[in-house]
């Protein structure tokens, strides 16, 4: 069984936004719908079942030019992120938003690149591999 290879962009992410837009264009090629900017929906593509994940089937994620994504969505992207979110307390928890944000500032928290990155290794299916 040949295993699928897909390949991220990382030139094509300069924040959150065009982080999903290269997302679709990996992942979703021929559907007429887009997967939302959310961490959450990201979980629910890599388990499959729509885009190009039928299922659990072996896929090899390769991210070339990984080192632009993390700089794109390093320390101030995710800032603006918690941030944004505190400012929706109606939609979005601040409480854990707020400690994130006093992590990531203290120096001990995620950036959203590693944020993604720990979605992709909750899903040991996938091979993710940083080019």
């Amino acid at each position: 069984m040949t295993r699928l290879t897909l390949e991220i962009d990382g030139a094509a992410v300069h924040g959150i936004p065009s982080l999903y837009v290269e997302l679709n264009r990996v992942f979703m090629p021929d559907e007429d719908w887009t997967l939302g900017e959310s961490l959450d929906a990201l979980d629910d593509l890599l388990y499959g079942g729509f885009g190009l994940l039928r299922g659990a089937e072996p896929v090899r994620v390769v991210w070339r030019d990984a080192e632009a994504a993390r700089e794109a969505l390093g320390v101030e992207t995710t800032r603006e992120y918690y941030r944004a979110k505190l400012k929706r307390p109606e939609v979005y928890a601040a409480p854990p938003a707020q400690r994130a944000l006093d992590a990531l500032d203290a120096g001990r928290g995620e950036t959203y690149f590693e944020l993604v990155l720990r979605v992709f290794r909750d899903h040991r299916n996938i091979e993710l591999v940083l080019a």
